[in-house]
């Protein structure tokens, strides 16, 4: 309870602020400042509110420090300050946005010439964007007097902060109308062809790079916004803007009527990718137009196809005569010269193109044998797999893309649909089939003198793979075997055979080395599905299929028919075998587990055995046992017999009578009365010699409680001494030796006192055994009828 001893410690800001002559760089001094200002102090916090605290604040992020202060604190305070304001106190929030002395002061800073201090920059725009959040009318409203602020913001363009301050004002103010309103404003400010113009070879990389990513997060922010707002009815003004012809047209312009800068080329193109891309639903996974919009918004706009198709010529010189480049000088040879940002960007924009399927830009691809210059720098550059995968994706969608829409006619009727003349293209003009061949065969030509296994190969199995699979199974199937069949006769057989032999063997191959470690991704994949699993004979079978990687999981048959009657039937024949069933003898059947008298008795008489030494163990006569019939029970006058199996040959059975109990109280547990039948019983673990006693071997008691033990002998005949017509506890014969003899052992564990006793009549062949409870408080007294245990069994002394 650290109430009682009141540890709370005092912030020493309070201390300090309690001075009248206390400065801002005084407080600022202090380690936790900023957690007592986000703790919202009552005293920190006026105090930071006082006019002369928020101009200071304001000053540190908006001035350069003086060149005097050493580096390591220089931005001491400007950081500390931005944190200050910035730390979503309402109080200082409602202060910065509601002054316009202090705004204006913060606005100031975009007036310094470029290029801006970077990280006063990011202090400055981090400061703003936290207004715009939480003050968006306010500060929409101040900037809207300023007539210079889209210029300002433009001039600092290459500045990353100013750059991010650009685009918060695009997703942070939250009320739609307020949004719509400075979209318009931007636009009548021509916000988009101001950056339009940052993109051209008089401007440095910065500014390119900030002007085309500015343009590029406008395209993706404004079609997101689309999906997401399905009620708003007005088209995006800033995107609208960038897909006019005119727009695009100038992008183009800025960089084919200049001098060639890769800089400019490659943010050009970027801006171009991002309009050719579809526009992307809302969430992931959502493939159908949401309500309210059309399919055609999933399109390219068709002005832009328009604006490209006149300088598709400008992009396929630039594949041919690319800006400068040094030599460059790699581990395996020297590249002169090499591919560049710019070719590769350039294949890339092929790529986008041939996905629109237009049939006008497909014609003038096809005129110019772009197709053909790209294929030339794949085979040329062997280890450059970004330029690998564009020629690849372009293969691949030339020969599954169904045949482009022809041109309308002039009299107005559509054009048919005819066959794909880009696969027609490539597979003449191009001789793409011929090339595959040419080059996997100079593959295996140098790896077999050594060499080094080209690093296109990989990608040259798939687009063999896909020519395979299309001729198959594609759209384009008919068209791509008539122009198999066009083939010379030699190329038709190298091609068959290469299919047949190298493709298959590589294909199988592959499909092995990739099994386990599908399985290891526990991937529902192809090749898991295809060959896992499979032995080294079984790919025999896979010898003609060569398009392995083509998903056949819907094939798979996962339904199991099983026949399990046969195993229930055996099931329940083996239950009946190993399970003795118990028969239901009637509603007056008694519980088993009832205590009662037990009667033991011999079926046959038992006679001393020459040699033997103890009479208990000797078997019983085979005269007796043919005059006696072994099921036949020795008291007729008893029907609860039990038969027991104890493993031995004369076989006994059990009686079991009513057992007096002694309780604690005195009070005699009542038994269940004689005569009913009860379930059997196996003793095969019962050894007779618990209940027989040598009179030569006193008894013996393992039991490690305190206990007693009394013997008492009936002998009404006088027979205690051993006769030598009778050795044993039973003669043989009964009518001559016959006794009873009675066993009691009394074992007392704390207060209570358990007596067992059995009694064994050789003239009925009866046992009786009993068992009695009782408590006793005093300690136990010796019965004076009581032997010792030897006495009882050796007789006295």
């Amino acid at each position: 309870m650290f109430w009682k001893f009141d540890l709370h410690t005092t912030s020493h800001i309070d201390t300090l602020l309690e001075k009248e002559d206390v400065t801002l760089t005084e407080v600022m001094d202090e380690d936790d400042v900023l957690q007592e200002c986000k703790a919202q102090n009552h005293k920190l916090v006026d105090f930071l509110l006082r006019a002369q605290c928020m101009e200071d604040l304001v000053t540190f992020i908006t001035q350069e420090p003086s060149a005097d202060v050493e580096e390591k604190v220089k931005y001491k305070y400007p950081n500390i300050s931005c944190e200050l304001l910035t730390s979503d106190v309402s109080q200082i929030n409602d202060r910065l946005g509601e002054d316009e002395m202090l705004l204006m002061k913060l606005y100031g800073f975009l007036k310094n010439d470029p290029p801006l201090n970077p990280l006063l920059a990011s202090f400055f725009s981090k400061v703003l964007s936290i207004l715009i959040g939480r003050k968006p009318e306010q500060i929409v409203n101040f900037l809207r007097k300023r007539d210079d602020f889209v210029d300002l913001m433009i001039k600092h363009i290459g500045t990353s902060a100013i750059m991010d301050l650009l685009l918060r004002m695009l997703t942070c103010i939250e009320p739609q109308q307020l949004r719509h309103d400075v979209l318009n404003w931007l636009n009548e400010e021509k916000v988009i062809q101001r950056l339009v113009d940052m993109v051209q070879p008089s401007q440095d990389e910065d500014r390119h790079s900030n002007a085309s990513q500015s343009l590029c997060e406008i395209i993706r922010l404004s079609r997101d916004q689309m999906f997401q707002v399905q009620g708003c009815s007005e088209p995006d003004p800033l995107l609208a803007t960038l897909e006019k012809q005119e727009t695009v047209e100038q992008l183009l312009s800025n960089i084919f009527e200049k001098d060639k800068n890769e800089s400019a080329i490659v943010s050009v193109i970027q801006i171009l990718l991002t309009l050719f891309e579809t526009r992307r639903p809302a969430f992931e996974g959502h493939m159908e137009c949401p309500p309210g919009m059309s399919h055609p918004s999933f399109s390219v706009n068709h002005s832009i196809l328009e604006a490209v198709r006149p300088r598709l010529k400008d992009f396929h010189q630039l594949l041919l005569e690319p800006p400068k480049k040094n030599v460059l000088k790699t581990t395996w040879g020297v590249l002169d010269p090499p591919v560049g940002n710019t070719r590769l960007n350039v294949v890339r924009l092929v790529a986008s193109l041939l996905q629109c399927n237009t049939h006008s830009i497909n014609a003038e691809l096809i005129n110019l044998n772009t197709l053909g210059v790209i294929l030339d720098m794949y085979f040329k550059y062997i280890w450059n797999n970004f330029l690998h995968i564009q020629v690849e994706i372009c293969t691949a969608m030339i020969l599954a893309m169904p045949p482009a829409p022809a041109e309308p006619q002039p009299d107005g009727e559509p054009g048919g649909t005819v066959e794909s003349a880009l696969i027609r293209h490539l597979f003449q003009a191009c001789q793409l089939i011929q090339r595959i061949v040419e080059a996997w065969h100079s593959n295996e030509k140098e790896q077999s003198e050594g060499g080094r296994r080209r690093g296109y190969m990989g990608h040259l199995t798939r687009i063999a793979n896909s020519i395979v699979h299309n001729s198959d199974k594609g759209p384009n199937g008919p068209q791509i075997q008539s122009l198999m069949s066009e083939l010379p006769t030699e190329d038709r057989e190298n091609w068959e055979a290469f299919i047949s032999g190298q493709l298959a063997d590589t294909n199988k191959r592959n499909t092995v080395d990739l099994a386990f470690s599908d399985y290891q991704m526990q991937q529902m994949t192809s090749n898991f599905i295809e060959q896992f699993g499979f032995n080294d004979e079984e790919f025999a079978d896979q010898d003609d299929v060569v398009d392995i990687p083509f998903d056949r999981i819907s094939d798979i048959n996962f339904s199991l028919n099983t026949n399990e009657s046969a195993n229930i039937a055996l099931f329940e024949a083996r239950c009946k075998e190993k399970i003795q069933q118990f028969e239901d003898a009637g509603s007056d059947e008694e519980d088993i587990w009832n205590e009662k008298d037990v009667t033991f008795a011999p079926e046959a008489q038992r006679r001393p055995s020459s040699g033997s030494t103890d009479s208990e163990e000797s078997t019983d006569s085979e005269d007796e046992d043919s005059k006696r019939d072994p099921f036949e029970p020795c008291n007729p006058a008893s029907d609860d017999r039990m038969e027991v199996d104890t493993g031995w040959s004369p076989v006994w059975t059990a009686s079991f009578d009513d057992v007096p109990m002694e309780t604690g109280s005195g009070a005699a547990a009542a038994s269940t009365a004689p005569g009913v039948e009860t379930g059997w019983a196996d003793f095969s673990s019962f050894s007779p010699k618990c209940l027989f006693f040598s009179p030569k071997d006193p008894l013996r008691c393992n039991s490690p409680v305190a206990m007693e033990t009394s013997m008492e002998t009936i002998d009404p005949l006088g027979l205690a001494a051993k006769s030598p017509e009778c050795d044993g506890w039973l003669g043989a014969d009964v009518s001559s030796c016959s006794e009873q003899r009675s066993i009691t052992e009394t074992v007392i564990n704390g207060s209570m006192k358990e007596t067992v006793s059995l009694t064994v009549d050789a003239k009925t062949e009866t046992a009786v055994f009993k068992r009695s409870l009782t408590d006793v408080c005093p300690p136990p007294r010796l019965d004076r009828n009581s032997v010792s245990s030897e006495q009882a069994v050796n007789g006295p002394a």
